[in-house]
């Protein structure tokens, strides 16, 4: 057991706890800031590779028009996938869309092209325009439970 002379006095211990959080407190310090500058670093090239890969992207479209990509990678010792990666990762010029002529309304009131099938417990009935060929009644079939008019075929 320690006596009383050997146990550290109150100002003794906050100093010590203040030299050990000192000393971590510079080290998180120091890797917290060389992080951040790397990053900042990082984003800056980041950008910097985008621009120059759009560049390249344009440049091989406009040699697209000369050479195929195989006889542009012999002539540059850059591998044929660098080179198609680069083209289609290019961003197209955007062009812009035609807006309809003044007083031209689209037409919503159209019907969908496809038939549309009936509630469950409901009975299909053929438009106006279908009705039966050469006076034959249509056929009843049973379908799931609920009959349907069928036109005879």
């Amino acid at each position: 057991m320690a006596t009383t002379e050997e146990v550290a006095t109150t100002d003794e211990i906050e100093r010590r706890v203040e030299e050990a959080d000192a000393t971590r407190h510079a080290k998180r310090s120091a890797a917290a800031q060389q992080v951040g500058e790397l990053a900042a670093r990082r984003a800056v090239i980041a950008g910097q590779l985008g621009d120059i890969e759009g560049q390249l992207g344009n440049a091989l479209a406009a040699a697209h028009e000369v050479m195929d990509i195989d006889e542009l990678a012999r002539f540059t010792d850059v591998p044929a996938a660098d080179l198609t990666r680069w083209l289609t990762a290019r961003k197209p010029a955007r062009t812009k869309r035609k807006k309809p002529a003044a007083g031209v309304e689209s037409d919503t009131s159209r019907e969908p092209s496809a038939a549309r099938t009936p509630a469950v417990g409901q009975v299909s009935t053929p438009p106006a325009s279908a009705a039966p060929r050469s006076g034959i009644a249509p056929a009843r079939v049973p379908c799931g439970g609920v009959m349907t008019s069928l036109g005879a075929r």
